[in-house]
């Protein structure tokens, strides 16, 4: 028997937000999609926000993903910038989560070590590597959208084992798994 699942990948970011979509039949990768979502031509965070929740609806409405698996926010100086970076992410989640669809977060050195062998591969390095397990014709200029797309993959080869990042099968999983966040 057949077994076939979509994969939506998403690097989330309030400038660009990129993504990548892969099929998986049986265990070989497919490439279907990366593109990114350009968001600094709007002032207004909130619109970003809005921008990227309805984007990503249309891509799982498009595309019918069965997983999406979800770049997790490295820890930076900036804690504004963290903020941001988190409610792209949350938001993101929202989306998916909002049709049933299980989200798994993974560190971005994880995703490079998954793609790469190295968890301090460069961006270019993630890339070159898709370029070649997927047959890849050329890359886009900005490597957004090969992040998405790495995180992906890095799903994808992490099907079936035990996973470091968090999984969510929904809003229940999601308040279960984080109680501590919850406020009462």
């Amino acid at each position: 028997m057949t077994q076939e699942r979509i994969i939506l990948g998403i690097d989330p970011g309030t400038t660009i937000m990129g993504f990548g979509l892969i099929k998986v039949t049986n265990k070989k990768m497919e490439f279907l999609q990366l593109n990114e979502l350009q968001l600094s031509k709007y002032d207004n965070h909130y619109q970003k926000l809005r921008i990227i929740f309805e984007r990503t609806i249309e891509l799982i409405e498009t595309h019918c993903p069965d997983e999406i698996a979800i770049e997790a926010p490295f820890f930076g100086k900036n804690v504004q910038s963290m903020l941001k970076l988190g409610r792209a992410q949350g938001v993101a989640m929202a989306a998916g989560l909002s049709r049933g669809i299980p989200i798994t977060e993974y560190e971005p050195k994880k995703i490079k070590m998954a793609i790469t062998g190295n968890g301090n591969a460069s961006k270019e390095q993630v890339a070159k590597m898709l370029q070649q397990l997927l047959g890849l014709k050329e890359l886009p200029k900005n490597l957004d959208s090969t992040d998405g797309l790495a995180a992906a993959v890095c799903h994808h080869f992490n099907s079936g084992k035990v996973v470091a990042g968090k999984s969510y099968s929904g809003w229940d999983a999601f308040v279960k798994q984080n109680e501590d966040r919850v406020k009462k």
